[in-house]
């Protein structure tokens, strides 16, 4: 195993440590704010799968990469279909009309 490698690995377990700290000491109500608020996240991390594209040069790098790009693309859709729902909640109703009002 060479230094950049366990650097890298030390980095991602790292990250993953402090990431589940915060997002742990989010209340349950804040939860779809703040995915709402994560989309860019989830479009950097894409850019950062396309820009992992230009090295992969074998098989095994290009599923890789494939399957890196799916659920960074499925991340941001979801991202954007839970914003919308948080957005439809505070929308305006329709009222609805008497039977009788003709006017």
């Amino acid at each position: 195993m060479t230094v950049a490698l366990f650097a890298s690995i030390s980095i991602f377990v790292l990250s993953l440590l402090v990431g589940f700290e915060v997002i742990s000491k989010v209340p349950a109500t804040l939860h779809t704010p703040l995915m709402s608020a994560a989309n860019a996240i989830h479009g950097i991390v894409l850019v950062g799968a396309l820009l992992i594209a230009l090295s992969a040069n074998s098989f095994v790098g290009y599923l890789i990469l494939f399957v890196a790009t799916a659920f960074a693309s499925a991340n941001v859709v979801g991202g954007y279909v839970v914003t919308n729902r948080m957005l439809a909640m505070f929308r305006a109703r329709p009222v609805p009309q008497k039977q009788g009002d003709n006017a």
